[in-house]
């Protein structure tokens, strides 16, 4: 009788534990509905963006483009240089109902920080000398849609604090829209 339990254990262990070397071989490098790379050429605010796949439902985020620092001390238009740290909630759950997820299309939520340069600044209303910068360090809540042409949509909205260097600092929001072309790639032997 022991026999036949520990065969039976033995035989349940081997099953999962194979169903798991196949699981994780065929997920790859283990980020599932993520794209490994992807570059992004924004044509609303003429700019680029990259972002790559670390872990599951995480990835990292740069781009360079026009962008709008609004706080309590006023506003800066200019270029602008924005990071994110991205953590993907319902990649899961969009799957589930066959939605698109390629090109990362999903809803996130995201550490952000943006650079505001004074060098390539377009206008502003903050008083101070002509060679300040302002850095945006927050939280965003954001949504990213690729479509099968490759036509990019991302919006998001946030709030944090604003440093300014040269310049006083505060607490305002963030809100982020871009309109961008992504190159088409294969993505899990289909292309989007």
């Amino acid at each position: 009788m022991i026999k036949k339990l520990l065969g039976i254990i033995l035989f349940v262990w081997v099953t999962i534990g194979n169903a798991q070397v196949r699981k994780y071989s065929e997920q790859g490098n283990g980020l599932i509905n993520l794209e490994k790379h992807q570059v992004n050429f924004n044509l609303l605010s003429p700019g680029v963006s990259y972002e790559i796949g670390l872990f599951r439902n995480q990835t990292i985020s740069t781009s360079l483009g026009l962008g709008l620092a609004t706080y309590e001390e006023g506003y800066a238009f200019g270029l602008a240089w924005n990071n994110r740290y991205r953590y993907y909630h319902n990649l899961k759950r969009r799957k589930e109902l066959r939605k698109n997820v390629s090109g990362n299309s999903g809803n996130y939520i995201a550490a952000a920080q943006a650079i505001f340069f004074s060098q390539l600044r377009v206008a502003t209303n903050i008083e101070g000398p002509n060679d300040f910068n302002v850095g945006f360090y927050g939280m965003v809540y954001g949504i990213q849609r690729t479509y099968p042409k490759g036509l990019n949509f991302t919006a998001e909205l946030g709030a944090g604090y604003y440093r300014g260097d040269g310049v006083l600092s505060g607490y305002g929001p963030l809100f982020g829209l871009s309109l961008g072309w992504t190159p088409k790639r294969k993505v899990g032997g289909e292309k989007y």
